[in-house]
């Protein structure tokens, strides 16, 4: 809790800072929520690659847009914010292309993702538990994308990064009921999905 506390003056004196044109001062702001950032979109897009770029684009509209942050919010929340924003931009603009991870089709007209094909050759690695996290993994990422982006937004921040409701509603600039709504109607959607799956 003190730490807590500790970080946002930090934060504060460092938004300051940066606003009165310290570079140095954006960079410690970086480094202190890189990880955090870049773990979020990750688990949002589920793509590594476009975990990159949305890293570099938050942090670049944050930098930009530092001069307009009102210390109504923590700096952590409005980070986090622009992160979802852009990924929910992705999503919508991935789903209307289609965009897929590389898919082999096989003789009887099954698609298998290349990515999943792809050994494990780490120490330790067990073949058959690998094979099994990674069918499990791909009928819950099935099961995601049959979500709107917004539905996909709400369960992935709850029940991945632990967030509250009421901090994903100010997120998404929009309520606590309607986030604790969306997430009802993913977590029907996803039983619905993955029950018709087993």
């Amino acid at each position: 809790m003190v730490s807590q506390a500790l970080n946002r003056v930090n934060d504060a004196d460092l938004i300051r800072e940066a606003q009165r044109g310290s570079r140095t001062a954006f960079e410690e702001l970086v480094r202190q929520y890189d990880q955090a950032v870049l773990r979020l979109a990750l688990h949002l897009t589920g793509s590594e690659a476009e975990a990159q770029d949305i890293y570099q684009e938050a942090f670049l509209k944050a930098y930009r847009h530092l001069g307009n942050f009102r210390f109504e919010c923590s700096f952590y929340t409005w980070m986090y914010r622009i992160v979802t924003n852009l990924c929910l931009d992705h999503l919508r603009k991935k789903k209307t292309r289609r965009e897929d991870s590389p898919v082999m089709v096989d003789s009887s007209g099954e698609e298998h993702s290349l990515l999943d094909m792809v050994a494990d050759d780490r120490s330790g690695a067990n073949p058959e538990r690998d094979l099994m996290r990674r069918e499990l993994g791909g009928k819950i990422n099935k099961a995601l994308e049959q979500l709107t982006p917004r539905e996909r937004m709400v369960f992935e921040l709850k029940h991945y990064q632990g967030l509250k409701l009421r901090t994903i509603g100010e997120m998404l600039n929009t309520t606590e009921e309607t986030a604790k709504n969306t997430l009802f109607r993913a977590t029907q959607k996803l039983r619905g999905t993955l029950a018709s799956m087993r």
